[in-house]
């Protein structure tokens, strides 16, 4: 007997908000894979060219302490 949604509702509130998120993210991904499956290989393109461009001293990087305080302004 299939689980009525009531009941996976039920249960899923009971999950950390972490857990929620990746559960809706696991949810919605499974509405159309094969349009994620381009979006994930343009967001693999795009690490691989900004590795390169670290690399090759196109761009630089900052610390962590400085994102934050850039941030925390």
């Amino acid at each position: 007997m299939p689980i009525s949604k009531e009941k996976i509702y039920e249960e899923a509130v009971k999950l950390s908000p972490v857990d929620r998120a990746r559960l809706i993210e696991l949810i919605y991904s499974s509405f159309n894979e094969q349009e994620n499956e381009k979006i994930d290989k343009k967001w693999a393109d795009e690490v691989e060219d900004r590795i390169e461009a670290y690399e090759t001293g196109k761009i630089s990087s900052i610390t962590a302490d400085e994102v934050f305080s850039q941030f925390n302004k």
